[in-house]
């Protein structure tokens, strides 16, 4: 038997060591003292505090590849009731941070419950595929898995966190998918989220969707139920987010809604659409090479708000340029890559599913967070993984990462029969 650390994924723990490092530089530009003298709202210890928190999930790594396969599927559904606990009482007895009350305070030291909840969650449907009978996919199951999946969603769209519970419901027709659910019916689940985005954007664009998606749907399965059902989600969608923008919505809500399609406007530029038109004034006076650390107009100048959080990317799109955010993608893409490799090199769908689990959320965060930030989606508060200032994110997204490496690392030991 081999030495039980050269049976590490060496690649995914330089992709997410790169990532920290990078978030690390980005959030000390943000924060030292030239930004926060001119920002309010960076505060200049952010950069201690997540270094320490980057130990405390050092730490925490560690004992994650110490824990046996056994542990984890025992303890997937306890955790799963902790954290949904844990989100009852945030709504209940939470202090509210940014709007959202999803934060809990041991004393100075505060913990956003909504991140643990998506290493309770991921654990929980994972261990729900697990004990499943061998290669049934019922609608029963189906309903089961979107339940786990949908209740702390709901706790955290009650605790006015938009952003986060996005992650949950995009986390659907993954966890769908990696169960084993068709790929045409997953499609036909994603649908209505790219039919009511093109409505926002376009309301011909989102019809001309709808005709293509349904007559792609009749050529792959000549079933006249999908292809209604297809209409139905696709060209319904369409129409009622038109007639919720024409008659629902109300004046600053329908702004925040348009904003993000044309922010530079005379009437978004200077209110709702500030954020992004900033942090694209950071990412495109990057050039090729960026204007170099510390050395940001943008950033030093405290233009881009929430520049340690949500917008990051903006941080280091102008100080490190067109190469700094391709090495940030290319990190991503590597992580992703190596995570899905390890799922399915596990051959169990208890490690297979918490593989694409963590993938899905990483890559749901990084989706919508550089989305914001180059203004192709609308702000809705959401942090870039490994690089955001926010110890609870780290430690969570860290947690996922050790999980997939110490499934692989004891891929062996798992039972034929999964239990």
């Amino acid at each position: 038997m081999r030495t039980w650390y050269r049976n590490l994924d060496a690649l995914s723990l330089i992709a997410w060591l790169g990532l920290v490092l990078f978030g690390l530089t980005a959030i000390y530009s943000a924060t030292h003292v030239t930004a926060a003298e001119v920002d309010t709202f960076e505060p200049t210890d952010n950069f201690i505090k997540q270094v320490m928190w980057f130990g405390i999930s050092v730490f925490g790594l560690l004992v994650a590849l110490a824990l046996p396969i056994r542990f984890y599927q025992l303890a997937a559904f306890p955790v799963y009731a902790v954290t949904t606990l844990l989100l009852v009482v945030a709504l209940v007895a939470g202090r509210e941070v940014n709007g959202a009350k999803s934060w809990l305070y041991f004393g100075s030291v505060g913990i956003q419950v909504s991140e643990l909840a998506k290493v309770g969650t991921v654990l929980a449907v994972a261990q729900l595929v697990g004990i499943r009978r061998p290669k049934t996919m019922d609608l029963k199951f189906a309903f089961m898995l979107v339940a786990l999946i949908m209740l702390p969603a709901a706790l955290i769209v009650l605790q006015n966190d938009t952003g986060t519970a996005l992650v949950f419901f995009g986390l659907i027709p993954i966890a769908l998918f990696w169960s084993g659910l068709e790929l045409n019916l997953v499609l036909i689940m994603v649908s209505p989220a790219i039919a009511g985005y093109l409505a926002v954007v376009s309301e011909t664009w989102s019809f001309v969707f709808a005709a293509v998606f349904c007559g792609f749907v009749w050529w792959k399965t000549r079933d006249k139920r999908l292809l209604l059902v297809s209409g139905a989600l696709t060209a319904g969608v369409s129409a009622v987010t038109q007639f919720a923008i024409a008659k629902v919505l109300s004046g600053y809500q329908l702004a925040r809604v348009l904003s993000f399609t044309n922010p530079g406007a005379e009437e978004f530029r200077l209110n709702v659409g500030y954020h992004q038109v900033n942090s694209m004034a950071a990412i495109g006076s990057g050039g090729f090479s960026g204007k170099g650390f510390l050395a940001g107009t943008q950033t030093q100048g405290g233009f881009v708000m929430e520049q340690s959080t949500d917008f990051i990317f903006s941080v280091i799109g102008e100080e490190f340029g067109f190469l700094g955010t391709i090495a940030i993608l290319l990190l991503f893409a590597l992580l992703l890559v190596r995570m899905v490799t390890l799922g399915s090199n596990i051959k169990h769908p208890f490690g297979v599913m918490i593989a694409g689990g963590a993938a899905g959320v990483f890559l749901i965060h990084v989706f919508i967070n550089i989305g914001m930030a180059t203004s192709l989606l609308p702000v809705v508060g959401i942090p870039l993984p490994f690089l955001s200032y926010g110890g609870s994110a780290l430690l969570a997204n860290s947690a996922l990462l050790a999980i997939v490496l110490s499934l692989h690392l004891r891929r062996d030991d798992f039972s034929i029969y999964g239990y």
